[in-house]
């Protein structure tokens, strides 16, 4: 299976198969099928896929420790910019389509809305990690910190989740499913650094 994961192919596949959400988007978009109040469709549709794919790349190390599958590690950070790509995707539709660039709602909104201050805090954490998703980030700022840097994945995920649950329009058992899958991936790593901590 390693073979598969490191094959020169399985790049360019995973990539394909992480802009399909996208693309699914933009033909319901053109073909008229995202029911009447298009405007909360594509937010939600946006959301939910920033989470999926934020959760998705947490997933990765768990995975690849317990089924062996050491090449997976090379699609993480792919993943991880997917999540940041559709967060973006998630705030510039609020910004140009949801309140069209009025900067009185938008400061209303950030500054006394909770729900809008978790979202935009879970998008914020994610610049950093981002913008240090390439090898020579990793050579300047030192493995360790590189890696504490990029736990505020795991931050950026929970005020996501947050942000979903207070939304509080739809049924909120979607949000409650993340939660549940994200505090398995934090007990996972918790167990796996206090074993190793025991044991070394």
């Amino acid at each position: 299976m390693n073979r598969i994961w490191n094959s020169r192919f399985a790049k360019p596949a995973v990539f394909l198969l992480c802009l399909l959400p996208l693309a699914v988007l933009v033909w319901r978009w053109q073909t008229n099928e995202l029911g009447i109040n298009r405007i909360e469709t594509v937010a939600r549709y946006t959301g939910n896929w920033t989470l999926r794919f934020l959760l998705l790349s947490l997933s990765i190390t768990p995975l690849r420790r317990l089924s062996g599958q050491t090449g997976l590690i090379r699609f993480r950070r792919m993943i991880g910019l997917f999540a940041f790509f559709h967060g973006c995707l998630h705030a510039l539709h609020y910004y140009a389509i949801d309140v069209q660039w009025n900067l009185e709602i938008m400061k209303e909104d950030l500054t006394t809305r909770r729900f809008f201050i978790a979202g935009m805090t879970a998008l914020a954490l994610m610049v950093p990690l981002a913008a240090t998703s390439f090898n020579a980030a990793i050579r300047w700022m030192g493995g360790k910190r590189w890696q504490l840097l990029h736990r505020l994945a795991y931050v950026s995920a929970a005020a996501g989740v947050i942000h979903f649950f207070w939304q509080g329009k739809a049924a909120l058992w979607t949000p409650i499913y993340y939660g549940i899958f994200l505090g398995i991936l934090m007990a996972y790593r918790a167990g796996w650094w206090w074993v190793h901590r025991t044991t070394s």
